[in-house]
C-alpha cells in the first residue's frame, strides 16, 4: 500500500521521535522530550521552508538554521542525517561519545550544517539576531534592482528557557528596533523545564511581550505539520518584523508515562518507556529505525537544494555581468577572504595618546579598505571610540550604515558580533568599558569555544578611569578573560601596539580578539612599523639591559609599561642591568617557540610583573609584583596611581627586595 502524504509525513515525524529516543537511551544521557515534541514543527520547517543544500553546507546564501534549544541537539542530529549532510545513522548511535560528531550540544567546528554551538540558553536566538543583521547590511550593500544575489532568511527554534534568558530580551528588543523581518523564531512552548512546570517561574504574557518588542507573532498547535506551515507562510509575508510563532507543543510526546513531564526533559526514557513509547506512536521496537520511504523524502532536499543553489550561482553570474567590481568584491568575501589592502593603510603613530582614541584612528584609517568592517558600542560609542566616521548609523531606513548601535545592552552585542562573524561577509566588533565585559562574557566565551573570530574593543581599562569609581574600575577582568581558552586578550601599551592588535584581531580565522584600551594618555614607547612590529609575538623587549645581560626584568602591559620603562632607567642607575619587557598578549606570546619565550623572560632572572590589575596568573612569568589585588577608589587617576603603589619608588622597592637589596 502506497502511504498518503499525510500518512508519509506523520512517519517522518515519528522517524526523528525514535532516533531522538534510541540515541538519548543508548548514551543514557540526554534531553529525549524537547525532540519528540518538536519534531512536527522541525519538520514542517525543513521541508517545507528551509532553503539550504545538505552537499555544501557552507552555501553561502542557505538559510540559516539555530537551534537555540541546543539541549534537544537530538532533533538537529536527526534532521542533518535524514537531509543528506555527512552524517551517518552510526554518528547517531555514537551520541555523547567520545570523538563522535555528535556532542551532547551542537557545536559548530564539529559537525557538518551546525551553524553555531547552542546550549546555554539564549545564546541560539541572540546569536541569530546577528546572523539577521549581517544578511540585511550585505543585502543592501551588494544587491542591485533585479538582483538580488543576498536573500535568505534566519530561523531558529527557541524553548521556554531561551526566552527567559536576559540576554535574548535583550536581543529580541535590538532586533524588533532593527525590523529584523527576515528573522523567524520558532516558540517550542512546551510548558516544562527542568524544574517543573513553567508555572513555578515563568507566567508572563509572551505573546504580548514580544509584540511591545516591536515583533509580530502568531500562535498554533505545533504538533500540527500544516497548522505550523501556515504560520512560517504568513511570517514569511511579513517582512518588515521579526516574527515569533508560538507553538504549543507537548514534551516527550508519545510518552505514555513522561508526556507533558519535566521527566521526559533531561534523562533517557528506560527502556520499558521506549518500547511503550513506540508502540504508542505505531514506530517499529527495532534500535534506530528509519522508514524507507521517510528517507526518501527527506533525502529530496538533496535534490531541492542542489536546483537551489544552481539558480542562485546562475543569478550570480549574471550579477556579475552587470556589476562586475561588486561581484568580485562579493564573491571574495562570501569565500572569507578580506583582502589585504588594509594592511598598508595601518597608521603608526609618534605622540602620545589614550589607546582608545588611537583605536578609532586604526579603524577609520582601514575602514575604506574593509567595506564590511561593521561596528557598534553599548551606549558607548563617544567613549570607546568606535565610530566609522565616514559611514552612517545601520537602522531600518539604512541598512548599509556600517555603525550599529546597541543601546545598554552589553550582553546581546556581543552574541550578535558573534552571529555577523559566523554569517560571513562581514568583520563585526563591539565595544564597551572593560568593567562591563562581565556582562559579556557567556557570548566570549563562546566566541572562543565556536573558534569565532569576533572583535571586542574595551576602554576604559584600569584604575586610570578614577572618579567613577570601584563599581566602574576593572581589578579582576584581565585575567578572567585571559582565563578563557582560545581568547586573546591584547592590551596595547601605545599607539603602535594599538595598530598591531588591530591588525591580529582582522587576521584571525578562528581566535576571538578583547582589544583592552586606556582612557589616559599614554607615551609613545615602541617604534618600528606597524606592519612588522614585534607586539606580534605577545611579548617583546623594549628596553634592553646595559650590556644586553639583565640581572632584572620588567614586565608589563598597557599603561604601565610606562612605568616599567622608568623603573628600569632608575635600576640602571643603581648599576643593575635591567630589561623591559613589554607583554600585550598572553596568549599569543604562549605560541611562540619555547626558544623565543626562553630568551625573552629566562625563568632564571629576578622579574617583577607591573599591571593595574589582580596579581593572580603572574607567578608564571615572575616572582614579585606591582598589581592591584583590591577594588579601586574614587579619586582622580594620578592620585589612585600614587596611593595604590603604581610608582616608580614602588617599583624599585619591589626589585630590589626580589634582589634581596632592600
Amino acid at each position: 500500500m502506497i502511504p498518503t502524504t499525510v500518512d508519509l509525513e506523520q512517519t517522518c515525524v515519528n522517524v526523528i521521535r525514535g532516533l531522538a529516543m534510541d540515541a538519548v537511551q543508548k548514551a543514557n544521557s540526554g534531553h529525549p522530550g524537547m525532540p519528540m515534541g518538536a519534531a512536527a514543527m522541525a519538520h514542517a520547517l525543513w521541508t517545507r521552508h528551509l532553503k539550504h543544500n545538505p552537499a555544501d553546507p557552507k552555501w553561502f546564501d542557505r538559510d540559516r538554521f539555530v537551534l537555540s534549544a541546543g539541549h534537544g541537539s537530538m532533533l538537529l542530529y536527526a534532521l542533518l542525517f535524514l537531509t543528506g549532510y555527512e552524517l551517518t545513522l552510526e554518528d547517531l548511535k555514537q551520541f555523547r561519545q567520545w570523538g563522535s560528531a555528535t556532542p551532547g550540544h551542537p557545536e559548530n567546528h564539529l559537525t557538518p550544517g551546525v551553524e553555531m554551538a547552542t546550549g546555554p540558553l539564549g545564546q541560539g536566538i541572540s546569536t541569530a539576531v546577528g546572523m539577521a543583521l549581517s544578511e540585511r547590511f550585505l543585502a543592501a550593500a551588494y544587491n542591485r534592482p533585479g538582483h538580488d544575489v543576498i536573500d535568505h532568511r534566519t530561523y531558529v527554534i527557541a524553548s521556554d528557557g531561551d526566552l527567559m534568558e536576559g540576554v535574548s530580551n535583550e536581543a529580541c528588543s535590538f532586533a524588533g528596533h532593527q525590523r529584523l523581518g527576515k528573522l523567524i523564531v520558532l516558540y517550542d512552548d512546551n510548558k516544562i523545564t527542568i524544574d517543573g512546570s513553567t508555572d513555578l517561574s515563568f507566567t508572563e504574557d509572551v505573546e504580548g511581550r514580544y509584540r511591545a518588542l516591536g515583533w509580530g507573532v502568531w500562535r498554533c498547535d505545533g504538533m500540527d505539520v500544516d497548522a505550523v506551515d501556515g504560520c512560517l507562510q504568513a511570517a514569511r509575508t511579513d517582512t518588515d518584523r521579526p516574527s515569533l510563532i508560538i507553538c504549543r507543543t507537548t514534551i516527550g510526546f508519545g510518552s505514555p508515562h513522561k508526556a507533558g513531564k519535566s521527566s521526559s526533559h533531561g534523562a533517557a526514557l528506560g527502556v520499558e518507556e521506549v518500547f511503550l513509547s513506540k508502540e504508542a506512536l505505531g514506530i517499529p521496537e527495532e534500535d534506530f529505525w528509519v522508514d524507507p520511504d521517510a528517507l526518501r523524502f527527506y533525502r529530496t532536499a538533496l535534490e531541492k537544494g542542489k536546483a537551489a543553489q544552481s539558480a542562485w550561482s546562475d543569478s550570480l553570474d549574471q550579477y556579475a555581468g552587470a556589476f562586475p567590481t561588486q561581484a568580485e568584491e562579493l564573491r571574495r568575501l562570501m569565500n572569507g577572504d578580506f583582502g589585504r589592502d588594509w594592511v598598508s593603510q595601518l597608521p603608526s603613530f609618534e605622540e602620545a595618546g589614550a589607546t582608545r582614541d588611537q583605536s578609532n584612528a586604526v579603524i577609520n584609517a582601514i575602514a575604506e579598505k574593509l567595506p564590511t568592517l561593521v561596528g557598534g558600542c553599548a551606549d558607548l560609542a563617544e567613549s570607546v571610540k568606535t565610530h566609522i566616521k565616514s559611514s552612517t548609523t545601520c537602522d531600518p531606513s539604512n541598512p548599509a550604515g556600517r555603525n550599529v548601535n546597541y543601546g545598554v545592552r552589553e550582553h546581546a552585542m556581543a552574541a550578535i558580533v558573534n552571529g555577523m562573524t559566523l554569517h560571513g561577509g562581514t568583520r563585526a566588533y563591539g565595544g564597551t568599558f572593560l568593567i562591563f565585559s562581565d556582562y559579556c562574557r557567556p557570548s566570549l566565551r563562546l566566541s572562543a569555544l565556536m573558534q569565532c573570530p569576533s572583535i571586542m574593543a574595551f576602554s576604559h581599562d584600569s584604575i586610570g578611569l578614577g572618579e567613577d569609581g570601584p563599581t566602574h574600575q576593572p581589578v579582576e577582568h584581565l585575567m578572567s578573560l585571559r582565563a578563557i581558552p582560545n581568547f586573546n586578550v591584547f592590551r596595547p601599551a601605545d599607539g603602535n601596539e594599538t595598530a598591531v592588535a588591530w591588525k591580529i584581531a582582522l587576521e584571525s580565522a578562528s581566535t576571538p580578539t578583547a582589544i583592552v584600551l586606556s582612557r589616559q594618555k599614554l607615551p609613545i614607547l615602541s617604534g618600528g612599523m606597524v606592519t612588522k612590529h614585534p607586539a606580534e609575538r605577545g611579548a617583546y623587549v623594549v628596553r634592553e639591559a646595559s650590556g644586553g645581560q639583565p640581572s632584572m626584568i620588567l614586565v608589563a602591559s598597557g599603561s604601565e609599561l610606562e612605568l616599567a620603562v622608568k623603573g628600569g632607567e632608575e635600576l640602571e642607575k643603581q648599576g643593575i642591568a635591567t630589561r623591559v619587557v613589554s607583554m600585550p598578549s598572553w596568549f599569543l606570546f604562549e605560541q611562540q617557540a619555547e626558544t623565543y619565550r626562553a630568551s625573552t623572560l629566562p625563568k632564571a632572572i629576578p622579574t617583577v610583573s607591573i599591571e593595574a590589575g589582580t596579581t593572580l596568573g603572574w607567578d608564571r612569568y615572575a616572582q614579585a609584583h606591582v598589581g592591584l589585588d583590591h577594588f579601586g577608589a574614587s579619586a582622580p587617576a594620578n592620585v589612585l596611581f600614587k596611593e595604590f603603589g603604581f610608582t616608580v619608588e614602588n617599583v624599585v622597592a619591589t626589585a630590589l627586595a626580589l634582589l634581596g637589596k632592600e
